[in-house]
């Protein structure tokens, strides 16, 4: 069950209308999961510094059981994610930055328990 969140400046009329289905759907065939597992958050407007510019930017946060957990892992998908969101948003790869979060199932809510349960 993945969690992308996307934070960027750029305000919501420079986004395309359907960004949060589509990252949805490029997270799923980069991470290997069924979209239907894949939970995407966009905020847009917002106030960010990125290596010390107030420039245009944006951060992806991915969070993910099983397939965020190696630096290899994290290689291939990085790129990829990288691939997706320059050509979405307009920004060079240096305005993105990504941070992954391998996590457990006890640490997922879902249906009144934990997916370890489900």
């Amino acid at each position: 069950m993945p969690f992308v969140e996307l934070d960027t400046s750029l305000p919501a009329d420079r986004l395309p209308p359907r960004l949060a289905q589509d990252l949805c759907a490029a997270a799923a065939a980069i991470l290997g999961k069924p979209a239907e597992r894949v939970n995407v958050t966009v905020r847009s407007g917002l106030p960010m510094v990125l290596s010390g510019s107030a420039e245009p930017c944006a951060q992806l946060f991915v969070s993910s059981i099983g397939v965020v957990g190696s630096a290899e892992q994290n290689q291939q998908h990085s790129a990829r994610f990288f691939d997706f969101l320059t050509a979405q948003l307009g920004l060079g790869p240096e305005r993105i930055i990504i941070r992954f979060y391998p996590l457990e199932p006890w640490q997922i809510g879902k249906n009144r328990t934990v997916m370890t349960f489900l």
